[in-house]
């Protein structure tokens, strides 16, 4: 028996999570074994309705019953669920299997009409911003909201809805209790009154402001950008909002709040080995995908399939163990002694391999999450965007070295090349080299001074950059000329942690962008489930790609 839910939202804060109240169809238990039983909330049903009506269409033998569920209990056995988000409590247990099949977004929307919509789109609203909008009725006008803003009042509306309360509530960081503007029922009713309203703003999910029959948002309507890192204006890496193709990949990437987006996940408590089900699952993730947007879910991207079809592969059967008659008696003691001899053939082949490819078995392996909150970052050093740190000693000389983020992207220095005592330097040019199996990467010099001393250290092991960044692997000593004036320029803990995220989103971007891989290991490398990056991600990859990462990354970092 074969039953498959479709992204059902809870009430956790995690996401928007619309509140079910539907009888699940009992009968559903009772069905025949070769019906594909497809569990789907209420908001999901034409999406499952097209999935199922398709794939039947396709495959006149498979026959597929869509029924109504809210409970939990409905789950089970080789159940195969399609439900969004981590917060769900059986796609969140880790004994279970799981594959992503699409994405949701809430969005913060604006009539198109609206005179300042310019002026909106260049800065965006940040979090700060959108929490003083929701909250406090003086907020509500466009002088206070925007510079050279008309004073007229904003109209906000707010679904009332428990799930998108909560949802907005997270990602401003308020209690929903707090939230002023006006209710309205519906979704639909929402995104009409925004449209012909040209003074509003309101909250809706992507899918209730797509356009079916052009795959892009409703006109009349606009994305309000989101400002990140609250700068006062849309960086270039933060604009993801010119059409929905980039908004779908800044979401991916993790461009977009997290707390405004989720996955669509088929969710399993052990990996199907039904050829049916898979067929079902391997369609949903290729001809299914072109259903996601016309209901206004974001599709996968072309490495998230790959990893699906992988993850769908059914090891054979030994031919052996399918003809049981090679098993005989008269058979054993030579079957045995072949099996012997094949096991020390394939241990010294394994060995030779592993010793050819140890690098890549070795970058496999390093499966934890690179994130702003694993990156060390002491109190009293001075960080520079070139990821290098700075700190004044008593003498007044400046110690400086290279920052945690770095040698966590590049993995372990196998050489690094300095400059001598006694030469002159200058803020943002290049310090040093540092290597890995012959790739290399130019870091520039966080201040101005003459070199009084290196780390000699280094020169027989480059590793201590990795493994003490701060103490023993600090690179020079250096007589600061400029001090001052340069420390003006630089972060320290809080801050430069705050920025550190804006270089893990642009570290993502350049991922998506740059890195053309042929080895299907590289999937694994990149990002794990979720879009976190693994650690030492740039390790497995050639030459081109280091010089591409120098080029994009740290030359433009800004």
């Amino acid at each position: 028996m074969i039953i498959v839910s479709v992204f059902m939202f809870g009430s956790s804060p995690g996401f928007c999570k619309s509140v079910i109240d539907t009888q699940p169809d009992v009968q559903a238990k009772n069905s025949t074994s070769d019906e594909i039983i497809l569990l789907s909330s209420p908001e999901l049903k034409n999406l499952t309705t097209s999935w199922a009506s398709e794939f039947m269409k396709q495959n006149p033998n498979q026959k597929i019953v869509i029924a109504n569920v809210n409970d939990y209990s409905n789950f089970y056995g080789s159940a195969i669920s399609i439900v969004s988000g981590n917060n769900l409590a059986f796609s969140a247990n880790e004994s279970n299997w799981k594959i992503a099949l699409g994405r949701n977004a809430v969005v913060p929307i604006i009539n198109s009409n609206n005179p300042m919509l310019d002026e909106i789109i260049h800065k965006g609203l940040s979090t700060d911003e959108f929490a003083k909008l929701t909250t406090r009725k003086e907020y509500q006008n466009w002088a206070k909201l925007i510079q050279n803003g008309q004073n007229i009042p904003i109209h906000f509306y707010i679904l009332n809805d428990k799930g998108m309360k909560a949802c907005i509530a997270n990602f401003v960081k308020l209690n929903e209790s707090e939230f002023s503007g006006s209710a309205i029922e519906t979704a639909n009713e929402l995104v009409v009154t925004v449209m012909k309203d040209k003074y509003a703003i309101g909250f809706c999910k992507l899918s209730e402001i797509m356009d079916p029959k052009t795959n892009e948002v409703l006109a009349g309507i606009k994305i309000i950008p989101i400002d990140r890192n609250q700068n006062g204006f849309i960086d270039n890496f933060e604009n993801i909002y010119s059409n929905l193709a980039a908004f779908n990949r800044g979401v991916w990437i993790g461009k977009y709040p997290k707390s405004l987006s989720e996955n669509i996940y088929a969710v399993a408590s052990g990996k199907p080995t039904d050829q049916r089900i898979l067929n079902f699952l391997s369609w949903m993730n290729s001809g299914g995908q072109q259903f996601l947007n016309p209901h206004g879910f974001s599709t996968l991207v072309s490495s998230e399939k790959q990893a699906n079809m992988e993850a769908l592969i059914v090891p054979q059967n030994n031919p052996i163990q399918r003809d049981k008659s090679l098993l005989s008696r008269a058979w054993m003691p030579v079957l045995f002694f072949l099996a012997l001899a094949t096991l020390v053939i394939v241990g010294i082949i394994s060995y030779r391999k592993n010793k050819k490819s140890e690098d890549i078995d070795e970058e496999i392996e390093i499966t934890s999450a690179f994130n702003e909150n694993s990156i060390q970052a002491p109190k009293g050093l001075y960080f520079d965007k070139s990821h290098t740190w700075a700190f004044m000693e008593s003498d007044g000389n400046v110690k400086i070295g290279m920052d945690d983020f770095m040698q966590h992207v590049t993995g372990l220095l196998t050489r690094i090349v300095m400059k001598e005592p006694g030469e002159k330097v200058r803020k943002g040019e290049k310090i040093m080299t540092i290597i890995q199996n012959g790739k290399h990467l130019d870091i520039s010099s966080p201040v101005s001074g003459t070199i009084i001393k290196h780390n000699r250290l280094l020169a027989a092991d480059s590793s201590m950059i990795n493994t003490n960044p701060y103490t023993s692997g600090w690179v020079y000593i250096i007589e600061p000329k400029n001090w001052l004036r340069e420390i003006q320029f630089m972060f320290m803990s809080e801050k430069y942690k705050k920025w550190l995220q804006d270089e893990f989103i642009r570290l993502k971007d350049f991922l998506a962008a740059s890195v053309k891989s042929n080895r299907e290991v590289y999937s694994h490398v990149i990002l794990q489930d979720g879009g976190e990056l693994t650690n030492n991600v740039l390790a497995d990859f050639g030459p081109e790609v280091w010089e591409d990462f120098q080029a994009k990354f740290i030359d433009t970092s800004k």
